[in-house]
């Protein structure tokens, strides 16, 4: 027995077995909902690895405030969570001109999609802009930090508490430092050999003449990081510094346990492919929306289709916003 075959709607979209479509939705708009409900359980399944990770390690996770308090020229201003805010705020808009876009087609208005199809991008390309440049703020870091010999982060404070960054601990001493290559015969080191600004000597030295503290990642009663009375950390730093963090990678960061860093690279970078991609369909739309390929059509239904994955992937960032930055 043949299978019936029935074309329907103005894009003539194939269906078989039926002579009705599924939910009254065209073939394109029901694999774009399969495609979002897959990546959706991805991005599930990354955040609840997230989850239970940060859960491990409750007593040494970094605060997001004092990760993420950068903003684009305003070099040492304390802005915590100020950027991201913004970011978001120009992703969330960049739905809103999808959506004004989507029902401009529904009433054949060729400019008016043009024109929030431009936009759409505009907030896309901004808002991964924004991401590359938090992301060279992270992996650059600011104020720098010790690694323990049992791979704790050690940070530095004054009296009052406020973070103190390596060059106002560390004391230069005389003498050249060489980077670890393979021509000098270490070349199975396989820790990341890049001199940092300075040696651990250095920072050892100028902190046996400063009256900074240190802080270590561990949260005490009041839900604060601990700092360590001047004694203490005298001993703490002459005993278990091993090495000088500067910045973040996929094996170390100033911030705390590495995985912080290996999550935050991997979700946010991601999402951050998604968004690309979404820009890189929104410019074909565009132009195909310009030369005229959907008034031929009579339909703007692909304006739709791709109108579903952006308001998708801007509804992942929330949840990725809401478990880096604000929980």
């Amino acid at each position: 027995m043949e299978a019936t075959v029935v074309r329907t709607g103005t894009e003539g979209k194939t269906w078989g077995g039926g002579s009705k479509s599924p939910l009254k939705a065209s073939y394109g708009k029901m694999m774009m909902w399969y495609f979002i409900t897959s990546d959706a359980l991805t991005f599930s399944a990354f955040l609840a690895a997230y989850g239970f990770s940060r859960y491990k390690f409750i007593d040494s996770w970094p605060i997001a405030d004092e990760v993420f308090n950068h903003f684009p020229f305003m070099h040492g201003t304390d802005a915590p969570m100020y950027y991201v805010a913004l970011m978001t705020f120009i992703l969330i808009f960049s739905s809103v001109t999808m959506v004004l876009a989507v029902d401009a087609g529904h009433q054949m208005k060729k400019s008016k999609v043009a024109l929030y199809m431009f936009l759409t991008i505009i907030g896309g390309a901004i808002f991964l802009g924004s991401q590359a440049w938090e992301w060279k703020n992270f992996i650059k870091g600011e104020y720098g930090a010790v690694e323990t010999n049992g791979g704790q982060i050690i940070q530095f404070v004054d009296a009052e508490g406020e973070r103190v960054a390596l060059e106002k601990v560390a004391k230069v001493l005389p003498g050249d430092r060489v980077e670890h290559e393979s021509k000098n015969g270490l070349w199975y080191v396989t820790d990341d050999s890049a001199l940092p600004t300075y040696s651990i000597d250095e920072v050892k030295e100028g902190f046996k003449e400063s009256n900074y503290l240190v802080r270590t990642q561990m949260l005490d009663e009041n839900g604060a990081k601990t700092i360590l009375s001047r004694e203490e950390s005298l001993a703490m730093i002459n005993d278990n510094a091993a090495r000088v963090v500067e910045g973040a990678n996929l094996t170390r960061n100033e911030y705390g346990p590495p995985l912080f860093a290996d999550f935050f690279f991997f979700i946010t970078g991601f999402h951050g492919f998604h968004v690309f991609t979404g820009v890189l369909i929104n410019i074909i739309i565009f132009f195909n929306v310009i030369i005229g390929t959907y008034e031929k059509r009579k339909s703007y239904e692909m304006v739709e289709k791709v109108g579903l994955y952006w308001h998708f992937v801007d509804l992942v960032w929330v949840f990725v916003f809401t478990f880096f930055y604000l929980v």
